[in-house]
């Protein structure tokens, strides 16, 4: 799945992005018959509030977003992706309402929206898009998203189909995208080059443990990424709380993390020399029973 703004419009219908002290104004811009939509749909600008005013035809002219009070939106970030989901299928533009680093939040979190895990159900239905708002840096916020979206699926995936060799070939497929360079050791070969724990850990599972290195880029300061890769079976003796292992398919969480921000980091080309390593082994009965 690729995360994406739609291609600029001028059929797109706008966004108007009302805060709570702004609401009379906003009222006092619209047509009579819109402004007693707005009444009769109770329209207090709370935050996440969402509303379609008609056009002649029965459409939708524009949607007014609450946005609510400072105090309100500080207790969370990305408000407008919950607005996303709330809208019928169409072309949207923001409007109004929101500039600078807010319309950037905005944009960003229309795009993780767009985001859901159909690897077994097929495509899930669209959402609306949104055509990316002047004066924001478009690319940039795609790749931002198209990388949490990496490390979503991968987390997402359960450990019958994400084990070390699956962890492997994402990280194969990344470096041949950004063209960096990787190396792996794997099973006893991590005993030679001196990872005995890795070995440890993972030597029970059918599927041999190893370490995964990536290198990108040769200028620059380094900065060298660490990631948990521990695919968890759930199989074998296990002496966990019910509570722990309901959160144990995430052991692999922090491999996924740095990959998603592996890819931000070589698809934006940052001046620097990126390490990626992580230690991907399946946790089996061998670990599980002692931990």
């Amino acid at each position: 799945m690729t995360l994406a703004f739609a291609a600029a419009t001028d059929t797109a219908i706008p966004i108007h992005v009302v805060a709570g002290d702004g609401l009379d104004q906003a009222l006092s811009a619209l047509s009579p018959a819109q402004r007693a939509w707005a009444k009769a749909q109770d329209f207090q600008a709370g935050l996440g509030q969402v509303l379609s005013l008609p056009d002649s035809d029965g459409g939708v002219a524009q949607v007014l977003v609450g946005y609510g009070t400072a105090a309100k939106r500080a207790r969370g970030r990305f408000h407008m992706g919950a607005v996303a989901a709330k809208l019928p299928q169409g072309v949207y533009a923001i409007a109004s309402g929101l500039d600078g680093p807010d319309l950037e939040e905005a944009a960003l979190a229309w795009l993780l929206a767009g985001y859901s895990f159909d690897r077994y159900s097929g495509p899930s239905t669209p959402i609306a898009t949104l055509v990316a708002p002047k004066g924001v840096d478009a690319a940039r916020i795609a790749i931002i998203a198209n990388g949490e979206a990496l490390t979503r699926e991968l987390i997402n995936t359960p450990a019958s189909d994400m084990g070390p060799d699956e962890l492997e070939e994402a990280v194969r497929a990344l470096a041949s995208e950004h063209e960096a360079a990787i190396n792996v050791i794997t099973g006893d070969d991590l005993i030679m080059s001196n990872f005995p724990m890795i070995h440890a850990v993972g030597r029970a599972s059918s599927r041999a443990p190893r370490l995964i290195d990536l290198r990108w880029g040769d200028a620059g300061p380094q900065l060298t990424l660490v990631g948990k890769g521990v695919c968890f079976d759930t199989g074998g003796l296990n002496i966990k709380p019910g509570s722990s292992m309901g959160l144990m398919k995430k052991d692999m969480g922090g491999a996924a993390t740095v990959l998603g921000l592996a890819h931000m980091i070589m698809a934006l080309g940052l001046p620097l020399r990126l390490r990626v390593v992580i230690p991907a082994v399946e946790n089996s009965i061998s670990s599980n029973a002692f931990r």
